[in-house]
């Protein structure tokens, strides 16, 4: 089996949908009988009243269920619920691949933005120092793609005794990486935001572009 499709855990909704079905299909719940109201079966299954709407919903959208205001939910067919759960499978792995990437592109707009504010204050905070009479100035040194130092890590290159200077961030297309640790490695077209002096900058723009 694709290894992906075993990571995927159908949502909450789906399973009780397909509890309810199999529940249906085995003839635990026969056919025109009434099922629970939702804050019974929320209270069953241990989730909200709109989870258990969402559920019925999905049973009456496929002939299992007939869900009337106000009176609940009445069973309409076991073979209706046969045929769902037969169907379930796919369509509960592609429902929730789709709701697993909406999530993960909502997280990484988060890091993002969260990255995008921490840059901003690291930029302001050199005021703050240079009213202490300490300026603390960053430049930004390209890494050109031929550089020497690609596949290099920080502390592999002593950058500090190197250049006097302190990598603060590295700029890789539209990611920023802040406070890189000695492991982190150089790629072609990086750029590296460096807190120090104009001597250590030049020094650093020497070290990436240097052929050994």
């Amino acid at each position: 089996m694709d290894p992906m499709r075993q990571a995927v855990v159908p949502a909450q909704y789906l399973q009780i949908a397909l509890d309810l079905a199999t529940r249906i299909a085995q003839g635990e719940l026969a056919e025109g009988s009434r099922i629970y109201g939702r804050s019974v079966l929320a209270s069953e299954y241990g989730v909200s009243p709109e989870t258990i709407r969402k559920a019925l919903r999905l049973l009456a959208d496929m002939k299992v269920v007939d869900v009337k205001p106000q009176s609940g939910a009445v069973v309409l067919s076991a073979d209706s619920a046969r045929r769902y759960i037969d169907n379930f499978s796919e369509d509960a792995d592609i429902h929730s691949l789709r709701c697993q990437l909406k999530d993960l592109l909502a997280e990484s707009a988060e890091v993002n933005r969260r990255m995008a504010e921490t840059v901003t204050a690291l930029v302001k905070s050199q005021d703050t120092f240079a009213a202490a009479g300490q300026p603390l100035p960053n430049y930004e040194v390209p890494v050109p793609k031929d550089s020497p130092l690609i596949g290099k890590s920080i502390g592999e290159l002593q950058f500090w005794q190197s250049t006097g200077g302190t990598i603060v961030a590295i700029r890789r297309g539209q990611t920023v990486i802040l406070s890189p640790g000695p492991y982190a490695e150089l790629y072609g077209g990086d750029v590296i935001i460096l807190v120090g002096s104009p001597s250590a900058a030049e020094a650093a723009h020497r070290l990436v572009t240097t052929k050994e």
